[in-house]
């Protein structure tokens, strides 16, 4: 067999290797950041503790919608995926998936979701996650990513559809508290981001995605992080008459607020007066900032209205 026919020759993998792969497929970190939102949504849907198996349910059903997601996400960027060192070990790059394999698989999960949140959840939950997965593959990754560098503030929203599935799975509707909450994740997002989108310049540069970073200088992109921090911190704020949140809630909104925006004008201060040091400083506590935050917004009307 000559060398050319071992290199275009299938790989082999075990079973194990091979459910890695389509696991991989899914972006399980990101899948995990956007469920750390869905349970104390829940939670203030219920102004309690709702039922656990209702909570398994949406938690799964929402995990499918988002590995669908993600999984198309992959197949659609496989071109650019390797270009980007941040990216090249995805299974779609490395030849552990072929593209078949991953658009089965993609669209498999996603009827998959909508099918289990319909059946076992209820009907609107189904249709928010359908139109979650279509706003994530149609809206950003076919048409936003490589065209704008508004690709993530509107891609934000397709993150933000976890808290209304969650809201609807509890109450069969959507409030205005769910859309506050919507709005505090789609909001965190951008200055979650680009950070990230600063610290790999030059990959999403050599693959011709036009992120912030790439087509506006540094200051630009502090200011625009800065913006958004302080629009953050008013909206987690909103959420206090809205939902009538208590003394915990307050205090975590009000604290972590002051750190997020101290945070982001120190990488602006960096940005002004030449390259940043550390901006992924930024990106790994804004992940620590919405966890705190929906915490609290888990644990305070456990307390706070078991007191009214």
């Amino acid at each position: 067999m000559t060398t050319q026919a071992l290199k275009s020759s299938p790989k082999r993998m075990s079973f194990g290797r091979k459910a890695k792969a389509y696991f991989e497929l899914t972006k399980p970190r990101v899948v995990e950041l956007l469920l750390v939102s869905t349970v104390p949504t829940m939670i203030l849907a219920q102004r309690g503790i709702p039922d656990l198996w209702l909570i398994a349910a949406t938690v799964l059903g929402g995990a499918f919608s988002a590995g669908s997601a993600n999984a198309f996400n992959c197949y659609i960027d496989a071109d650019i995926d390797k270009i980007m060192g941040r990216t090249k070990s995805r299974p779609l790059v490395t030849g552990e998936l072929s593209k078949r394999e991953a658009y089965i698989f993609a669209w498999g999960l996603g009827v998959l979701s909508v099918l289990w949140l319909g059946l076992l959840v209820n009907l609107l939950a189904a249709t928010l996650s359908l139109a979650a997965i279509l706003f994530y593959v149609f809206v950003y990754t076919l048409l936003l990513k490589r065209r704008t560098p508004q690709n993530i503030v509107w891609g934000g929203a397709a993150g933000s559809m976890p808290v209304l599935i969650g809201w609807a799975a509890v109450t069969n509707g959507v409030s205005a508290t769910a859309w506050v909450l919507f709005l505090i994740i789609f909001l965190w997002t951008p200055p979650h981001y680009w950070p990230l989108s600063l610290r790999y310049k030059k990959d999403y540069t050599d693959a011709g995605v036009p992120m912030l970073p790439v087509v506006r200088n540094n200051r630009t992109v502090g200011v625009q992080i800065i913006l958004y921090a302080w629009a953050l911190v008013a909206s987690t704020l909103i959420l206090i008459p809205v939902a009538s949140m208590g003394l915990i809630y307050a205090a975590t909104a009000v604290v972590t607020g002051i750190w997020f925006i101290v945070e982001s004008y120190r990488l602006y201060r960096e940005a002004s007066v030449g390259e940043i040091s550390n901006p992924m400083r930024l990106f790994h506590g804004s992940i620590s900032y919405l966890t705190l935050l929906f915490i609290a917004i888990a644990i305070d009307p456990l307390i706070y209205f078991n007191f009214l």
